[in-house]
C-alpha cells in the first residue's frame, strides 16, 4: 500500500506509540494516503519524522492520557474516524517469580490503556461515518510461552475486549478489530534478536516465508482494517506472522 493511493484523504486518525516500528509504520503510511493523522508516544524525538501530522508526548498509562488524547483529536483533526490503539510492551517472567509491579506494569500499557482510550473515543467514533478501531494483539492472543505469562494475558484481553466493542459499536458502523503479529524486527524486539542469533533463527525458520517480519508487514494490515474495503470485517483478528503457527 503505497502513497499513490489516496483512501485516507482527510480521514482523521489517532495512532498510539508512533515513535517507532509498528506505529511509526502505520501513521507514516495513513499519512501518504492523505490521512490527517495524530501522533503520541512517550518519545517526542521519534515522532519528528513523521512530518504533516499532529503531536502529542503522552504516556498512555497516565491518569488523564485517554481525556487528553480526545481533546487533541478534537482540537487538532477535529473529530475522530480511526483509533490504532498501538502502544504496548513485551515484557514477562516465570509465574513464580512475577511481580506485582511487572504484572500491573504490563496490563496498564497492553491493556488499561487500550480500554480507556477506546471508551474515551467511541462518542467521537460515533459522529464519523466510518468508524474504526484496530487494537494490536498478538500470536499471544491465543496461545502463550514460558515466562510470557502476563503478556499473553494481556494479549488473550485485547482479543475479548476488541470482540466486545464490535458487538457494542456495530449498530453505529463502527467495525472493531485486532491485529495479530509476529515475529516482528521493532524497537521492543531488534535487540533481542540481534543478541541472541539462535532466537532469531528459531522464529526465521518457523515462519514460512523464512524470514522476520518488518513493521510495513503489520502497518499494511493495520491500514487495511481502517479501510473502506475491511467495512464488513468486525470482531476480527487477523493473523500476520508469516505462516509460523501453521508450522509445527
Amino acid at each position: 500500500m503505497g502513497g499513490a493511493l489516496r483512501r485516507f484523504e482527510d480521514i482523521r486518525c489517532l495512532v498510539t506509540g508512533a515513535a517507532d516500528g509498528i506505529g511509526h509504520a502505520t501513521a507514516a503510511m495513513l499519512l501518504a494516503e492523505g490521512g490527517r493523522v495524530l501522533v503520541c508516544d512517550r518519545n517526542p524525538a521519534g515522532l519528528e519524522a513523521l512530518q504533516g501530522a499532529a503531536k502529542l508526548e503522552l504516556d498512555v498509562t497516565a491518569e488523564d492520557a485517554a481525556e487528553r488524547l480526545m481533546q487533541a483529536a478534537q482540537s487538532e483533526l477535529g473529530g475522530l474516524d480511526v483509533l490504532v490503539n498501538n502502544a504496548g510492551i513485551a515484557a514477562g517472567a516465570p509465574v513464580e517469580t512475577l511481580t506485582d509491579e511487572l504484572w500491573r506494569q504490563v496490563l496498564d500499557v497492553n491493556l488499561d490503556a487500550v480500554f480507556r482510550i477506546s471508551r474515551a473515543a467511541i462518542p467521537l467514533l460515533k459522529l464519523s461515518e466510518r468508524g474504526r478501531i484496530v487494537n494490536i494483539g498478538s500470536v499471544m492472543s491465543t496461545m502463550s510461552s514460558p515466562a510470557m505469562g502476563v503478556y499473553a494475558v494481556s494479549k488473550h484481553a485485547v482479543a475479548a475486549l476488541t470482540k466486545t466493542l464490535a458487538l457494542e459499536l456495530g449498530e453505529y458502523g463502527i467495525t472493531a478489530n485486532y491485529v495479530r503479529p509476529g515475529a516482528i524486527v521493532t524497537g521492543l524486539s531488534r535487540d533481542a534478536f540481534d543478541a541472541d542469533e539462535n532466537f532469531r533463527n528459531f522464529w526465521v525458520n518457523k515462519s514460512a516465508l523464512r524470514r522476520l517480519g518488518q513493521p510495513e508487514d503489520i502497518a499494511n494490515a493495520i491500514v487495511f482494517l481502517a479501510s473502506e474495503e475491511a467495512a464488513f470485517i468486525t470482531g476480527h483478528g487477523l493473523l500476520v506472522d508469516g505462516g509460523a503457527l501453521q508450522t509445527p
